[in-house]
């Protein structure tokens, strides 16, 4: 009887807590919050975009995780206000929390936690040049439980963080200011692979576009569609690299052209 009388008395209790509970300091909190997250989603990208690539890869790696905690702080704020915090309470409340939720947003949830993993691992940060699955494009935005990338066709593309759970992120700057973009050619056998080799080399030492602290590489190799070359080099600015990779392209195959070497047709590629 006495331990019933005593677990009624605690219930009586957490109801008047909540009955006096202050809404207005909760909402001025939350209405504070949303306003830092805002001005720092705003701010931090303008000044991103406007300076140094360098500098611009910290700013834009620094504004999820100012944002979680913003919300960390926020939510210990709040729970003291709500909630009668004593061991007890706290145990009911995360049992029945973690009952709900487990229930009704598992995948919801586990996006939720796959964001709060990455960014602290950082397999990905605004600003980094990512493909997962199909998808490759510039990280713009990496929120709680998505993140946002911008293809080359200027698309936005929402993606979970639960997908890191099975799938595989091929990240090609991993938060440096350059990534190394690569521009093929297929040869008929029938050329010197060695003037090639240099041809190609002068190609992209010449170009407007090249980062001349990154080392140049020309990789041979013979495939079933002939023999490939892999011209490969740094763009001295990332948001470049499609534009880089067609002049590499383009001053290549004219330069081969001009040397008297053959592309590989499709006759010799089934021989």
């Amino acid at each position: 009887m006495d331990e019933a009388t005593k677990t009624k008395d605690s219930a009586v209790k957490f109801l008047n807590d909540l009955q006096e509970i202050s809404f207005t300091k909760i909402a001025l909190i939350l209405l504070g919050a949303v306003l830092c997250v805002f001005v720092v989603r705003k701010i931090i990208p303008y000044l991103a975009k406007r300076g140094p690539n360098q500098m611009r890869l910290y700013l834009l790696s620094s504004v999820p995780v100012f944002r979680l905690v913003v919300i960390m702080v926020s939510i210990a704020w709040i729970i003291p206000i709500v909630f009668n915090v004593t061991i007890q309470n706290f145990l009911l409340f995360i049992g029945a929390a973690s009952v709900a939720i487990g229930f009704a947003f598992k995948d919801y949830v586990s996006s939720i936690i796959a964001g709060i993993v990455a960014i602290f691992e950082r397999p990905y940060r605004p600003g980094d040049w990512i493909k997962i699955d199909e998808d490759y494009g510039e990280v713009r935005f990496v929120g709680i439980r998505t993140l946002q990338i911008v293809t080359a066709s200027d698309n936005v593309i929402t993606i979970p963080h639960g997908r890191i759970w099975n799938s595989n992120i091929s990240n090609s700057n991993d938060g440096s200011r350059t990534l190394m973009c690569v521009a093929e050619f297929f040869l008929s056998p029938d050329h010197d692979s060695l003037q090639i080799r240099d041809v190609l080399r002068d190609v992209a030492i010449t170009s407007a576009y090249l980062l001349y602290s990154k080392p140049v590489l020309v990789i041979v190799s013979q495939t079933p569609l002939g023999t490939n070359y892999q011209l490969k080099a740094y763009p001295f600015d990332m948001r470049d690299q499609f534009t880089f990779k067609s002049d590499l392209t383009i001053r290549g195959k004219a330069a081969i052209a001009a040397v008297g070497a053959k592309e590989a047709n499709a006759q010799f590629a089934y021989k």
